[in-house]
């Protein structure tokens, strides 16, 4: 009985916040008037229909992210269907973003990274570094470390740490004192974290807002970035982070 309540509350709360994320959507979109920008020089900006739509999108989509209503993909393609139903973009803009050749990277670098998971590799680099490195701590920290941001430079970094956390479980039961906290387990696991991040920022593989950051970039200033060029200036700086 209890297990069955408390899914229905937790059905209760998703229903609450997905209407809710509408409820958001239609007051900001249906409003009659909103109060015009003013810049320092006295210039209005009028907010159109179309900005309006915008903003409504926005704020159902960050409701339903942010209460996890729903699946995020599902969130995603309603942004899109609302924006060609509500006349925000035309149809071929609005879902041309999705085959942008940001996101097909991302994607392809995602399923570069299943691949390293699904054949072992990750787990034979790892092993094979524990064999070097030794027992010693700070050797251990040293080489769970070099290899999480080694791994970035050609998988995402959220995949990379999906991958390398059961490892570094399985290393903290060896040395870590039964079901006790300590300070190398938190050092383990917070260092692990803040190096794949760090470590990310190398290559375009390393992680999405790579790829956006140079796509946006394009756009803005008309010059294109390559993979090797990103990496010749960010090599220097993620590793100095790690």
């Amino acid at each position: 009985m209890k297990n069955v309540s408390a899914e229905l509350k937790t059905e209760l709360k998703r229903i609450i916040f997905l209407l809710l994320g509408v409820a958001l959507f239609a007051i900001v979109y249906y409003i009659p008037h909103l109060p015009d920008a003013v810049d320092p020089m006295g210039k209005h900006f009028t907010l159109s229909k179309e900005g309006k739509g915008a903003l409504a999108i926005f704020l159902l989509a960050g409701t339903w992210w942010l209460f996890e209503v729903v699946p995020i993909g599902i969130t995603s393609l309603t942004i899109g269907i609302l924006q060609v139903l509500f006349l925000i973009r035309p149809a071929k803009a609005a879902f041309n973003d999705f085959m942008d050749p940001s996101v097909m990277f991302i994607f392809a670098s995602i399923m570069i990274g299943l691949v390293f998971t699904k054949t072992g590799l990750t787990k034979r680099l790892a092993y094979k570094m524990l064999s070097i490195v030794g027992e010693k701590t700070s050797m251990i920290y040293l080489g769970c470390f070099l290899v999480t941001a080694t791994l970035t430079h050609f998988m995402a970094h959220t995949a990379v740490a999906a991958t390398i956390y059961p490892l570094l479980l399985a290393i903290y039961n060896l040395y870590g004192e039964e079901d006790k906290p300590t300070k190398f387990g938190k050092g383990l696991f917070i260092g692990m974290a803040y190096v794949a991040g760090a470590g990310s920022i190398v290559t375009l593989l390393g992680a999405a807002r790579g790829a956006v950051a140079i796509s946006f970039f394009s756009d803005i200033v008309g010059r294109s970035v390559s993979f090797f060029e990103l990496s010749y200036y960010m090599f220097p700086i993620g590793w100095i982070m790690v």
